[in-house]
């Protein structure tokens, strides 16, 4: 069918119409305009409009030109799809969400998500310091850091590391932009896809998406609420398998809060030295101690550089200051190779950040106050456990961190206690997450970092009674 002249321009009037680009009483672009625009002589121009007047479209008024009609349906604009090439993980996305701070209204009763609450952050401190930086370094501030992070910054950490038995070469330390970042150059650096690692059961769910990410094979190594980590065990996966490293948080264990004894730490070691592999430590939790003294780390032991240590000031200071650091032993060059691939130096304001706050002593000041207001909230809400939960239900109690690791008895439909936690506003941590197995499914974690109130203690009340209901 032969196409009419004026098509060239009705059609996209017509088409802006419908997508409601042109909206109704908009005015329309003269004959003449039209006649310029596609080359059209003025009666093809006249028709073309006609044809737009009888469909309802538009409407002529004499000596004014032609308009969008006032009185056409106007449709609804389809929205504007954006490509996607990926294929979202709904379990990963579940986790997520399931050991992440909502936004969520404050009658919300968390203790699901293992980092400090604005209440506990030392935010006066932080934000004067921060000034006092910004005043301080001015514009140096903007320019690229040392790839391993700052010389000063490294020293520091390594004093304090000192304070407590570990002997760090400064020269060997990398600042990382947190603590996942360094768990992933230590254990990128030593291993390749397909190679065995053990690691601590139950392990947090980022140590699990490492790990998965680096296609490596993990052999879960049970963590016993009264014995700890099982090194019987452990020794009988090293003689069967061959194992590239093993990752473990032998201080204040996240979710278990169990508290790694010397003996213990010192047997990891013969085994690893004897089987040639490297242990990534884990001492993110180390400074939240409940005791009277620091504990020690595995590396304190080590002579021969087969320990790799990690941690940040993200659980001490506050979750958004992304600074964590590295030491590597023997597999320095590797860990400093691969940092470099992953981009430059941290965020030099939070490395200026800490160089002041330990400097002056504010950030062990700090800490004692956390420390304190950390173990009085975990003695509340353990006195509140055990007091409604029912009999056969276990509370771990922690040395020090900030999390509980508690078990229900088996009676318990765990889908009806979740399904109840949810109504209620009362958020916890599945055990199902923190392992690649199906154990841990009567298992939850409750962390005590945000501020106890009145209100999430008649929560906690609550959901106790509702657990014997349920047996």
């Amino acid at each position: 069918m032969q196409a009419y002249k004026y098509e060239v321009f009705t059609s996209a009037i017509e088409s802006n119409i419908k997508k409601g680009i042109l909206k109704p009483g908009s005015r329309l672009p003269s004959t003449r305009e039209i006649k310029d625009k596609y080359h059209l002589s003025i009666s093809s121009v006249q028709s073309g409009y006609d044809y737009l007047v009888i469909k309802g479209l538009v409407k002529n008024i004499p000596r004014s030109g032609y308009f969008v009609a006032s009185d056409i349906q106007q449709p609804i604009a389809e929205p504007l799809l954006h490509p996607s090439f990926g294929q979202k993980n709904e379990a990963f996305n579940k986790n997520i969400e399931l050991i992440s701070v909502r936004n969520k209204p404050s009658e919300y009763a968390s203790f699901n998500s293992a980092t400090p609450t604005d209440l506990l952050v030392p935010q006066k401190l932080i934000l004067r310091k921060m000034q006092e930086v910004i005043r301080e370094k001015g514009t140096s501030l903007l320019r690229y850091y040392p790839v391993n992070g700052s010389g000063e910054l490294k020293n520091q950490i390594a004093d304090r590391a000192c304070q407590y038995g570990c002997t760090f070469n400064p020269e060997e330390l990398i600042i990382t932009d947190g603590a996942l970042q360094a768990l992933y150059i230590a254990l990128a650096s030593v291993t390749n896809a397909g190679d065995h690692i053990a690691v601590e059961s139950p392990c947090v769910f980022s140590v699990l998406e490492v790990i998965e990410g680096l296609k490596l094979k993990a052999i879960e190594i049970p963590v016993d609420r009264e014995v700890g980590f099982d090194t019987q065990y452990f020794k009988e996966v090293c003689r069967d398998n061959e194992i590239k490293a093993l990752i473990v948080t032998p201080n204040f264990h996240n979710p278990t809060g169990i508290l790694m004894t010397d003996g213990t730490k010192k047997e990891l070691l013969s085994i690893a030295t004897h089987y040639q592999f490297p242990i990534i430590e884990n001492d993110i939790y180390g400074d939240l101690y409940f005791g009277t003294e620091r504990p020690s780390n595995i590396q304190s032991f080590d002579v021969d550089g087969w320990v790799m240590t990690f941690s940040s000031f993200s659980k001490t200071l506050a979750p958004g200051i992304r600074l964590g650091w590295l030491h590597s032993g023997r597999f320095y060059a590797q860990t400093e190779r691969l940092k470099f691939s992953l981009g430059r130096s941290v965020a030099p304001i939070y490395q200026e950040l800490l160089i002041k706050l330990l400097n002056d002593q504010s950030y062990d000041k700090h800490l004692r106050s956390f420390m304190k207001q950390l173990q009085r909230q975990a003695k509340e809400v353990l006195d509140t456990l055990h007091t409604y939960f029912p009999d056969g239900s276990y509370f771990g109690v922690p040395q020090g961190g900030y999390s509980i690791w508690g078990c229900l008895p088996k009676g318990v439909n765990m889908e009806m206690f979740y399904a109840y936690c949810e109504d209620h506003r009362i958020l916890f941590t599945p055990g199902e997450i923190f392992t690649l197995t199906d154990r841990l499914n009567h298992h939850f974690r409750i962390i005590f970092a945000e501020r106890i109130t009145p209100h999430s203690l008649t929560s906690l009340q609550n959901i106790g009674k509702k657990v014997k209901e349920l047996l």
